[in-house]
Formats: C-alpha cells, sequence, structure tokens
C-alpha cells in the first residue's frame, strides 16, 4: 500500500477507535484526525455514564448485538493493557410487575441468542444483589461492566500521537470536496487533503454526511438527558447497575442506577427534546438547531403519536420529585434530599422521515468517504470493534 491519506473527523471515541484501528493496520498511512473542540471526547464519550454493556437489549445479528460482544471483549482488554480503570461490577434488569414480563423474557431470549451470560432471579436473589431494589423479577447480568470512557480517549490520543497521526483540536469542519483522485476538508485552520474520509462526528454527523455529498438517511434530532447523582450518605442504596425493563418502543427511555467507575451513583435519565444540537442546558437555544428539529416530517409524526410521552418527560425534566418518583419506582428508599444535579448528556438520535427511531449503527459509503451516520449506544461499548468495521469496508480502498 502507498503511504495514503486519511482524514478522520470527530474526536470523540468511534472517531479516536477508527484512528487507531487504522494506524494499526496501516501503519505507513498518513492519518490526520479533526475535532472542532479544544479537548478530545468533549460531547456524548465524555457525558454517557460509563456502562460496559453485555448486548443484552439488541436484535441478534444487527450491527449493535454483534459489535457489542465482540467490541465489549476488545475494551476490557485494551484497558487491562493500558491501566484504563474498568470494573466488571455486574447488572440487574428488574421487573415491578407482572405486566412487564413478557418483555423482560424477550430480552432474556435476546440475551441467549446474542451469547450474554445472564440468568432470571426472583425477589430473593434480586434482595442479594440490590437490597434496596423493588422487583419481583430480574434478569442478572454478571458480566456488565462500568470504564472510564474518557481515560479510554486520552490513552487513544496519546497513542496515536506516538505512532505518528496528527491532532487537530478548536478545528471546525467548513466544506467537504471530493474529486476522483482525492477529498479537501476545509476547514477553519486550514484545508487538509486526503485519499480517503471517515465521518465520525455524532451529532453533526447528518450535516457532515450531506456536506460531502451523500444525503443522509435519516436526520439527527437532539435529546437532553438530565442526570443526578447520588449523594455520599445515600450511595448504599445502589451496589452495581439497576435497570429497569425498556419499553419497545423507546429502549432509551427509563431511568436507571448506574454505580460510576470513578466514584459515586448516578441516577436518571430523563429524555427531553434539546433546543440546540449541544444544548446542555434548559435555556441553550440554537434557532437552526430548533427549526430543523420542529419542522422535521419525522420528528412531527413522532411528536404526534407520542406527546403523551413526552410531556411525562418533560414533566420530570421540570420537577425533581416527579424524577423522584421515577426513580423511586426501582428504589423505593429513595429521596428528594439524597440527590443532587449531574451534569447532562445529549443523545444524537437518527429519526426516519417516517417517525421511527434508528436504532442500529448506519454506515453510508462512497467512493473515498465513510460516513458514521448513527452510533447510538452501545457505540461507546463497541467503539474498538466499530472502529475495525470501517478498517474492513476501507480495505479495498487501501490495498
Amino acid at each position: 500500500m502507498k503511504n495514503q491519506k486519511i482524514v478522520i473527523l470527530g474526536g470523540g471515541i468511534v472517531g479516536l477507535a477508527t484512528a487507531w484501528r487504522l494506524s494499526q493496520r496501516y501503519p505507513d498511512a498518513e492519518i490526520q484526525l479533526i475535532e472542532k473542540e479544544s479537548k478530545l471526547a468533549f460531547h456524548q464519550t465524555g457525558r454517557n455514564s460509563g456502562v460496559l454493556h453485555s448486548g443484552i437489549y439488541y436484535r441478534p445479528g444487527s450491527l449493535r448485538a454483534t459489535n457489542c460482544r465482540d467490541g465489549k471483549k476488545a475494551m476490557e482488554a485494551f484497558c487491562t493493557e493500558h491501566n484504563v480503570k474498568f470494573e466488571t461490577c455486574g447488572k440487574v434488569i428488574v421487573a415491578v410487575n407482572e405486566s412487564e414480563f413478557p418483555n423482560l423474557e424477550t430480552i432474556y431470549g435476546r440475551g441467549q441468542e446474542n451469547g450474554v451470560r445472564c440468568e432470571m432471579i426472583g425477589r430473593e436473589r434480586l434482595a442479594e444483589l440490590e437490597p434496596h431494589a423493588a422487583g419481583i423479577k430480574a434478569i442478572h447480568v454478571p458480566e456488565a461492566g462500568i470504564v472510564d470512557y474518557p481515560g479510554v480517549c486520552e490513552k487513544l490520543g496519546e497513542l496515536l500521537r506516538a505512532h505518528g497521526a496528527q491532532i487537530h483540536l478548536s478545528t471546525r469542519v467548513t466544506g467537504i470536496n471530493q474529486t476522483d483522485s482525492q477529498v479537501v476538508v476545509l476547514t477553519t485552520k486550514g484545508d487538509f487533503t486526503g485519499d480517503l474520509m471517515v465521518n465520525c462526528t455524532g451529532i453533526h454527523s447528518d450535516r457532515l454526511t450531506r456536506m460531502s455529498g451523500t444525503k443522509p438517511t435519516s436526520k439527527i434530532v437532539p435529546f437532553r438527558g438530565e442526570y443526578f447523582e447520588l449523594k455520599p450518605e445515600a450511595e448504599h442504596l445502589c451496589r452495581t447497575l439497576i435497570y429497569p425493563v425498556p419499553d419497545p418502543k423507546f429502549p432509551f427511555l427509563g431511568v436507571h442506577f448506574t454505580k460510576m467507575v470513578l466514584g459515586g451513583v448516578e441516577c436518571g435519565p430523563n429524555a427531553v427534546l434539546a433546543f440546540a444540537r449541544e444544548g446542555y442546558s434548559k435555556l441553550h437555544i440554537n434557532p437552526r438547531d430548533l427549526f430543523e428539529s420542529l419542522t422535521y416530517p419525522g420528528f412531527i409524526r413522532m411528536a404526534a403519536k407520542n406527546w403523551k410521552t413526552g410531556c411525562g418527560e418533560m414533566w420530570r425534566s421540570l420537577s425533581k420529585r416527579a424524577f423522584v418518583k421515577a426513580l423511586q419506582r426501582l428504589v423505593p428508599d429513595v429521596r428528594v434530599e439524597h440527590l443532587e444535579v449531574s451534569p447532562p448528556g445529549i443523545r444524537a438520535q437518527a429519526l426516519g422521515r417516517d417517525g421511527k427511531l434508528i436504532d442500529d449503527f448506519v454506515i453510508q459509503e462512497s467512493r473515498r468517504v465513510v460516513n458514521v451516520g448513527n452510533a447510538p449506544s452501545p457505540a461507546a461499548t463497541a467503539a474498538l470493534n466499530i472502529g475495525n468495521l470501517i478498517v474492513d469496508r476501507l480495505s479495498d480502498r487501501l490495498s
């Protein structure tokens, strides 16, 4: 292979993992990674709850399922080799009434098909694992874990620089031009020319896809996830990870309790429409972002069909007591005075024009560009395997 130049957009965990896998398999390639923020992992990667997912939820055979299983092993191996903190703490998915049993059984069946080590347990075993959790039946997933994803990104950046890759921070993309022989990325710090380009820009991935000359299959609509954290005197209420049985229509909804690898217990999130793609506060409004969301047919259809659910999420955003009431469904002993506000995050939710959530990874390709158009959870867990997947897609152009 000649010394090809590859430009990667996005300094989150998927962009960094892709750059790392490229540097491993094609050590002579010239890699340029462009990130518009002043540090790596500034957005979704640095603001998630740090769960190392097992793959129990995902449709067997989907990209999410296959990449999660292999990616989890790769992430654990990477953290072990490079001394990044992680812990296999286990998880319980809790049914609090019999109406949730069918969905719980569906999840258990998926876990079995996906090769996840898990077992169905009753109230007594649940009380041994999580004494303060409500529930009459649950799935115990002992292999689920927690990890320091910002630490993973810091290490990946360090390794990439040591291998000769260049990482350009505070560099915003303003345009992308493709020709038969090259792709030129225009930025606020000059132009970057490459033989190939990979777009891993998360919350802005659809815009960069369009900028590259490819029509995105869906639009990103931002949802803000708001969290609380247990005060130290209440951390005993959760030992590991306590999750509800998800609603199949909205699998990303449902507050839960998450032990964090660097200390503390996080509670949440709810999910409300953000008024900006980077709208981490309730008052942050970006007129362009908000107009795009509110006028997008997919969002209009979803909102019209599910307005009651949306109103419930907004009420929990406005009322701490309502948020606590949702938490008490899983852990009845939690109280308003046990919680303090934790930093929020933004979920880059891909929506089809029909109003349906896009629940699998989406990768669109052209001659010189690979666009990662949707990388929902468990993208962080699966990042190293997603990187391999992208390199596989590029391999015929790198030989």
